[in-house]
């Protein structure tokens, strides 16, 4: 009669301690310098993964680059990011988003995360950027260099080894503008598929 209850119980409580875990959907980016497997905050950043899967879904970030390696003389190393996806291109990007804080979503720019580029809050589309290591002055916070920070949607599940080695390629020190000439890679990394992962 006890084994009966417990297993009872277990059978209880199992599904109500899955159904705390925040809902996200796993999305494969097939690269020329291997496979990177994330994982897309669509419940607690449900505009920013929405607008991502949308990209994922409808083409738009196949045959894309990573075409930026941003490094910082920080430890751990390496550190900083890499940024990829449309580049403004206008047959692929999508109408802007509404801006979604890590002060809103609960989400942090942690190592692995994913964060979607932009300019003013609100103008993000299909640029993103993924972190080599936790960068939290780029959260939302009175005290950081933009208050407002900027919308982490997901975080890497696998294939950091593939992030580091992307980060690692050689950049062209007269590529790029501004504070990011010299951050451009000499050959960009393609994104030749991005798609949903099998369940």
């Amino acid at each position: 009669m006890l084994k009966r209850f417990a297993a009872l119980a277990l059978s209880i409580a199992t599904p109500a301690f899955a159904q705390d875990a925040p809902q996200t959907v796993p999305v494969v980016l097939e690269t020329t310098m291997g496979t990177i497997t994330v994982a897309l905050e669509t419940q607690r950043a449900p505009i920013t993964a929405g607008n991502f899967l949308r990209y994922v879904d409808e083409g738009r970030m196949d045959g894309t680059v990573f075409y930026r390696a941003m490094h910082l003389d920080w430890e751990p190393r390496p550190n900083g990011l890499i940024q990829g996806g449309t580049q403004f291109d206008p047959a692929r990007i999508l109408p802007p988003i509404a801006h979604e804080p890590t002060s809103v979503t609960g989400l942090t720019h942690a190592r692995g995360a994913l964060s979607m580029a932009r300019h003013d809050p609100g103008s993000a589309t299909g640029d993103f950027s993924i972190l080599l290591q936790a960068q939290p002055s780029m959260d939302a916070g009175p005290n950081n260099p933009d208050p407002l920070g900027y919308a982490v949607f997901g975080t890497v599940v696998e294939g950091m080894d593939v992030v580091e080695a992307i980060h690692a390629a050689p950049r062209d020190p007269d590529k790029g503008e501004g504070w990011m000439k010299g951050e451009m890679l000499a050959e960009p990394v393609v994104i030749v598929r991005a798609r949903r992962a099998q369940p």
